[in-house]
């Protein structure tokens, strides 16, 4: 857990210095800062028989209900991916959370959010 909350403070720090590009998925935040959110959801986006913590499902509806592209973007995201979140696990959290506005059938890459 703690490398997964390292490797996070690092890429913020790098996406930090190169600054945002204007809107994009998740408005004016980028998608890898974003994603420094889902740092509860570490053990849960990476083992799909971990039970995904309140504040993991507290990170994930917050991100979601932005809009699902931005949801989608945070958990493909290169941050997300440095900290070892696998999207094929992580995009069942909405799921496991038990999020009744989650975007059910939404295509996210090569997945669909169940």
């Amino acid at each position: 857990m703690m490398r997964v909350l390292l490797v996070l403070a690092l890429v913020a720090a790098a996406v930090a210095v190169r600054g945002a590009d204007g809107a994009g998925e998740c408005g004016a935040t980028p998608p890898d800062k974003m994603a420094l959110k889902l740092a509860p959801c570490a053990s849960a986006a990476q083992k799909p028989s971990s039970a995904p913590s309140s504040a993991c499902c507290t990170a994930v509806h917050t991100i979601g209900k932005q809009s699902p592209q931005c949801l989608c973007a945070v958990m493909l995201s290169k941050t997300a991916m440095k900290a070892g979140i696998k999207p094929e696990v992580a995009i069942t959290i909405p799921k496991r959370c038990n999020l009744a506005d989650r975007p059910v059938g939404y295509k996210c890459g090569d997945y669909t959010l169940p």
